[in-house]
This record gives structure tokens, C-alpha cells and sequence, in this order.
């Protein structure tokens, strides 16, 4: 077998997945912050080498190196005096978001709401930092230059690399923050409207990625200062980095919307597949979380339901649920033919003096686990416990193609299985005949039951049942109807007129051996 070989992945993808592993190992607790400040910290030294490439490739030949060196010690100046200051507002406007999580606690619904806006509060800041120091550049080098509208050219181009920072370090905060989010939506989940949608993220992207580079080489050509145009070198130089980061911000943006809905995905799948103990992590404050937390809730509501049909069917009957499920919580009534097996412990009032309620409980439970997978392994119901006696159905209220001998076969299962567990002994009925089969009760109490003959004379033929050695009558009507084969396990007995009826029941008793 040939093995297909590995397509080697391109330098740039494998930096982006570098990137990705980066990201995805922000912590989520006290040392958030910190790690948010000094990444965004980077990021905007970075744009500040970025613009600052770009002014000398645009000043290029300039024949005035003593303002070229007046602005760029007013930059650096002006860094290192508004870099701390910058930090230290966004500390100010991030304060709330601080204590709690050095306090190690989930926050207050005020504190979570701050928490979601660092990713715009860090922009904010940011952009304010680039603004003054846009504005600060410009004087400069329109005061130290010869040419004043050079000052205009420094501002633009450090407003323009602001705006790119600016974008940068939202999207930027926004991934590094998801831990910080999921903390905050978990102690309050997202409600109403949007904080961080997906619509800004995309448009702020085609900003950074296409509207400032295109800006700035418009502003490239109509630079007065510079009628000559611009040279080759700013042109090349503007169009490398806005590919970079046109590169870099999409794939922030689409990574924040792709890996989200991936484990939408994937969740929903496992769903579908049965799974109801999916949860998502709610790491989104836009429309992203808002759909998580959606999905969560119902993943919720159909583990409940489940709970509950589950719960359902253990009540009344798997089939009863299922009946109830598929036409609403009224079944109605109908005529059936059915048949109809009770069975009874024999001596039970002595029994429970000897062992205790408690112990009588648990002999119980094991007794009724023998009638519960035996009657449903030949297809019944057991309708009703009636303390230590129960009442099972077959042909209702899903049709049987041989009731009356699926209940005799349970009869005589019942009663060996009882024998050989030897903790009780029992009495079986078993009758046949029609029966009205539906819901009884109140509008808001119900309960699906079999009323008719057979049922008090199967209940009758349990007494009987209890004196014979076979422990286990049924009526000559229920043997008749049944399959052929099964009549060999039964012999008739006497002609009994039973309590309540007004003619004799002919009965056939359960052979021994």
C-alpha cells in the first residue's frame, strides 16, 4: 500500500499557525493583563518602525537632515513619555477588570460588561496615543522643515499608521482576551444586543487591510510637497506592508469567526448524534456568542426533554409515552382486544411482617423487574403496579399480532423465573377479550388505563392460580386465541363461576414439568 506523502506547508502558513499557537495560550486569569499590555505594547512598536520606514522612504533625497532629526527625536520623546502614560489609562479603564481577576472570583454583572469592552477601551487608548503624537510630529516638521506642508505629510502619515495600530490591537486584544470573555459570559451570559459583532470586526479589517493603504497612496500623489510624485520606493515600500498587514488582520478576523463556528459545528454534529452533554465555551461578546450561548441552552432544553420522556416512559409505559408523544397528551379512547395478565405475590401481608418495610421494598423492586422485562420482552405494557400486585396489557396501545399468546408466554417465563429466585411466590391470570382502552382522570391529571372484562376476570383467575401447583390460570378464551403451540403448555381445568360474574369461566391451568 503506497502512502500519499505530506504536502510540505508554505513558510507563510506555518507562521500564521505559529501565530494561532501563540494566541490560543493567552491565560484567562490574573496574568490576562499583563500579557495583553505588553503584546499590545509590541504591536504598536512595531507599527511605529512600520510608519517610520515609510517616512524615510518618502523623504528619501531630502536635503534637510536637521529637521528630519528634530522630528524624530520628538517622536521618541514623545514615546517615552506617552507609551507609560498610555498603559497606565488603560489600566485606569480596565480596572474593574483587574481586581476581579487577581481576586481570582467571577466579577460583578458590572465588572463582566467592562470586561468585554477592553478590546475597544485598548483601541481607544491606542488610538488616542497615535493621535497626539500624529499631531506633535506635524508641528514639528512643519516648523523645522523649509517645506510646511511636510508637517501635513508627517501628521497623515502618522494618523494613517495609527488607525492600521489601532485596528491591529483590537483584534489583537480581542483574541487574547477570548479566556477573559468566556470567564465574564459565564458568571453572566450575553443578552440583548451585540457588545463586539461581526459586522465592525469585518469592516475595521477591510480598513486596515485596504482603505488606509489605499488612502495613503492616494495621498502619496497629490503630496504638494513632492510635485514630482512619489518615488519607487515609497510605492513598493506602502504596497509590502499593507499586504502584510492585509494578511495578518484577515486572518485575526477570520480565525475569531471560523473557530467559533467550527465548534459550532462540531457540537451541533455530536447533537444530532445523541450527545447531550455538549457544551460550548462562550468566549464571544457579538452575535458569535450570543449563538453559542443559544446553542447551550438548547442543547439544555433537549437534555431535559430527554430526562423527561425518559422519566415519562418509566411512569406509564414505553409505548404509552411514545403513543402520547407522537398524538399530544390526550390518547383517547378506543375498543380494543387484548389480553390481559395480573399477577400477584401470594401471602404478602405475612411476608412484609417478617422482613420489614424496608427489605419488603427492595424484594419488590427485584420482583417487578422480572414482570417489567419479561412483559416487554414479549411486546406488553405493564400498565399499573397496585402494590404488590400488577396489571400488564397486550394489543395495547400498539397493536400485538398475537396478544393473547404473548401473554400466556409471559406468564409462564414469570413464573419460572420467580421459582428460581425463590424470594416470593405468585399467583397469574391471564384473560382475553375486548377492552376500552384510553385515558382516564382530570384535564390536568391523567392516566392511560384498560377498563373491561378481561381485566376483572384475569385479576379473579390470580386467586385462583395461587392455590395451583402450576401457579399460573388462564381463561379458555385466552388459550383459544392463541397461536398454534402454544395450547401444548396449558391443560383444562374445572368450569369456575368467579366473584362478580353471573356465568363459569372455563379455565386452563399451567402444566408442570
Amino acid at each position: 500500500m503506497t502512502s500519499v506523502p505530506r504536502v510540505p506547508s508554505s513558510p507563510g502558513r506555518g507562521a500564521l499557525r505559529r501565530l494561532d499557537a501563540w494566541l490560543e495560550r493567552a491565560p484567562g486569569g490574573r496574568r490576562a493583563v499583563p500579557v495583553i499590555v505588553s503584546q499590545v505594547v509590541a504591536a504598536n512598536l512595531v507599527g511605529l518602525v512600520v510608519v517610520a520606514l515609510l517616512l524615510l522612504a518618502l523623504s528619501a533625497g531630502a536635503r534637510d537632515p536637521a529637521g528630519r532629526t528634530a522630528v524624530v527625536l520628538t517622536a521618541v520623546g514623545y514615546l517615552a513619555v506617552a507609551i507609560p502614560l498610555g498603559v497606565v489609562a488603560g489600566l485606569r479603564r480596565q480596572g474593574a477588570t483587574v481586581t476581579w481577576l487577581r481576586a481570582d472570583r467571577p466579577p460583578a454583572p458590572e465588572e463582566a460588561a467592562r470586561a468585554l469592552r477592553l478590546p475597544a477601551d485598548v483601541a481607544l487608548v491606542v488610538g488616542a496615543v497615535w493621535l497626539g503624537g500624529g499631531l506633535l510630529v506635524g508641528v514639528v516638521g512643519a516648523l523645522a522643515s523649509e517645506f510646511p506642508l511636510v508637517g501635513l505629510r508627517l501628521a497623515l502619515a502618522a494618523w494613517l499608521g495609527g488607525v492600521v495600530t489601532a485596528g491591529h490591537s483590537y483584534l489583537l486584544t480581542l483574541r487574547l482576551s477570548r479566556r477573559v470573555t468566556a470567564r465574564a459570559l459565564a458568571a453572566h451570559p450575553p443578552a440583548g444586543a451585540p457588545v463586539l459583532g461581526v459586522r465592525p470586526r469585518l469592516l475595521l479589517t477591510w480598513a486596515i487591510s485596504s482603505g488606509v493603504p489605499l488612502v495613503g497612496l492616494t495621498l502619496l500623489f497629490l503630496d504638494p510637497s513632492n510635485p514630482a510624485g512619489p518615488e519607487e520606493g515609497a510605492v513598493v515600500g506602502l504596497v509590502v506592508v499593507s499586504l502584510v498587514v492585509g494578511v495578518v488582520s484577515t486572518h485575526l478576523t477570520a480565525r475569531a469567526v471560523g473557530v467559533p463556528l467550527r465548534d459550532l459545528r462540531r457540537a451541533v454534529q455530536r447533537v444530532g448524534g445523541g450527545d447531550h452533554d455538549v457544551r460550548l465555551r462562550v468566549d464571544d461578546a457579538g452575535e458569535i456568542g450570543l449563538l453559542q450561548e443559544g446553542v447551550n441552552s438548547m442543547v439544555a432544553g433537549l437534555a431535559e426533554r430527554e430526562r423527561l420522556r425518559d422519566l415519562f416512559g418509566r411512569h406509564v409505559g414505553t409505548t404509552v409515552a411514545q403513543r402520547a408523544l407522537a398524538t399530544g397528551v390526550s390518547l383517547g379512547g378506543e375498543l380494543r382486544t387484548v389480553a390481559a395478565l395480573f399477577v400477584d405475590i401470594a401471602g404478602s401481608t405475612s411476608l412484609v411482617r417478617r422482613t420489614g418495610p424496608e427489605q419488603m421494598v427492595g424484594l419488590l423492586n427485584r420482583f417487578f423487574a422480572i414482570v417489567v422485562d419479561t412483559v416487554e420482552d414479549e411486546g406488553g405494557l405493564v400498565n399499573k403496579f397496585e402494590g404488590d400486585a400488577a396489571l400488564c396489557v397486550f394489543g395495547a396501545p400498539a397493536d400485538h399480532p398475537d396478544p393473547a399468546g404473548a401473554a400466556l408466554r409471559a406468564a409462564r417465563r414469570i413464573c419460572t423465573a420467580v421459582a428460581a429466585a425463590g424470594e416470593v411466590d405468585v399467583g397469574v391470570g391471564v384473560a382475553a377479550g375486548p377492552v376500552w382502552a384510553g385515558q382516564v382522570g382530570a384535564a390536568r391529571r391523567l392516566e392511560y388505563t384498560v377498563i373491561g372484562d378481561p381485566v376483572n376476570e384475569a385479576a379473579r383467575l390470580t386467586e385462583l392460580a395461587k392455590d395451583h401447583p402450576g401457579r399460573a390460570v388462564a381463561s379458555e378464551a385466552a388459550v383459544l386465541t392463541a397461536a398454534p403451540g402454544e395450547a401444548v403448555h396449558w391443560a383444562p381445568g374445572a368450569a369456575v363461576e368467579l366473584r362478580g360474574r353471573d356465568e363459569p369461566t372455563q379455565t386452563w391451568a399451567l402444566t408442570i414439568g
